[in-house]
């Protein structure tokens, strides 16, 4: 139960990595505050969730939205008093479009849900944290592609880069003179639904990809169990890292 106690806000939870992540915490001890703009799968989880009693809340809602960041962030004070644990993971990814095909549409949606989301809940979760006597941490999970120029397009390469400095920025401001702790997950190849949405891949970025050779595949459940340590006083002198689990994919 290293978790027991702990309110955390879990975005992107209705599958794949997300859900897992949200189990587990519930498992170890924790409030969730669960998030995802499908309802019928964020659904399902909760009711696992409190099938196996654990304690966990959702809310229907997009990242990408103010409005809906502002309900997610009430809904944990209102439900369970605090918020001491934010995990920014929704995500979507951009068929590996190159710099020159993407579309203003393409580009801004991405970066929105991706680098913008997440950053306009960093910025709730910490003015909430600072206030509390024992802070709070903030897990961005990012991508090797925030790492590397070829694990995805331009648009995604680029708001996992940009999640991996915010990371880094509040590592090293709140993290070192306040009291929120801040760190980053790059997963390589995860089996989620994710994949499904890749169903059009541009040529020259699949190309790109393909020559950086096989990437293993993780269960999602490795990933939340990261996302457990992270979370706990066990890593609470971790801060501005990120930790690549990719089963090896990029040391080659």
């Amino acid at each position: 139960m290293r978790l027991e106690g702990k309110t955390a806000i879990v975005t992107g939870a209705g599958s794949g990595m997300g859900a897992a992540i949200a189990k587990l915490y519930a498992e170890e001890g924790a409030n969730v505050v669960a998030s995802d703009i499908n309802e019928e799968s964020l659904t399902a989880i909760i009711e696992e969730i409190k099938e196996s009693g654990g304690q966990a809340v959702s809310l229907v809602s997009n990242v990408a939205v103010q409005k809906d960041i502002d309900e997610l962030v009430a809904l944990s004070l209102n439900e369970y008093g605090s918020l001491d644990i934010l995990v920014n993971n929704a995500g979507i990814v951009d068929n590996f479009v190159t710099v020159g095909d993407v579309s203003d549409e393409l580009w801004d949606r991405v970066i929105s849900i991706n680098l913008t989301g997440a950053f306009k809940l960093c910025r709730a979760a910490i003015n909430i944290m600072e206030t509390q006597e024992t802070g709070g941490v903030i897990i961005n999970n990012a991508s090797v592609g925030g790492l590397f120029g070829t694990r995805g397009g331009a648009s995604y390469a680029a708001s996992k880069h940009g999640l991996i400095g915010l990371t880094k920025n509040i590592a090293a401001t709140y993290g070192v003179y306040g009291k929120v702790r801040c760190n980053a997950i790059a997963p390589g190849g995860v089996a989620t639904n994710i994949q499904k949405t890749i169903d059009a891949p541009s040529p020259l970025g699949y190309k790109a990809l393909k020559d950086t050779g096989y990437a293993p595949t993780a269960d999602p459940k490795q990933i939340a169990q990261i996302a457990v340590f992270l979370a706990s006083d066990e890593s609470s002198f971790v801060n501005g890292d990120v930790l690549k689990a990719d089963g090896g994919w990029t040391a080659r």
